[in-house]
């Protein structure tokens, strides 16, 4: 594609060669590594969502959408509380959670809850009470999809005890 145009009429030998050195730039493997790489991080961007390793359990509810204004709560296996991706000291959480300002007046962040399917259950209520308590209300419960896709997230459910038996 790329052609050498002599500026002189005639068959003129430049040095030993023969030949002048050509000054173009072939650009076809620039864009085909562009192209490559452009791929590759349109696949792995969507599963750097998540940057605590949870192993969450099977759910058949649909995916929710994502908003600008989500904070994502995980507890990993070890009972160990993270906001976003900033792990949360044992006697924190309660003012972490208000510094979130879920019960100003203003529209409260979206809380996403991601647990380890091996947690007690009684860690997970203790979280939800402290979100409570918080005044974030709203909080959907992430769960692995049953078809074996992507996280899938129930809610919102509200966060606070039940009087049921």
């Amino acid at each position: 594609m790329a052609m050498n145009l002599s500026s002189g009429g005639g068959r003129r030998r430049r040095g030993r060669g023969g030949r002048a050195p050509m000054a173009e730039i072939n650009v076809t493997p620039l864009v085909d590594v562009m192209l490559v790489l452009l791929i590759i991080f349109m696949v792995t961007a969507p599963l750097l969502v998540a940057g605590v390793p949870v192993d969450l359990p099977e759910s058949r509810a649909k995916a929710l959408a994502e908003e600008a204004n989500e904070v994502t709560l995980s507890i990993d296996g070890q009972g160990q509380v993270f906001i976003d991706d900033g792990q949360v000291a044992t006697g924190e959480l309660a003012q972490r959670l208000e510094d979130l300002r879920c019960g100003a007046a203003a529209k409260p962040p979206l809380i996403t809850l991601r647990a380890d399917r091996a947690l007690d259950y009684g860690r997970v209520m203790a979280v939800m009470g402290e979100l409570n308590r918080a005044g974030c209300n709203a909080v959907s419960l992430v769960t692995q999809s049953a078809a074996g896709g992507g996280p899938a997230a129930s809610g919102p459910v509200t966060a606070g005890s039940s009087g049921g038996p």
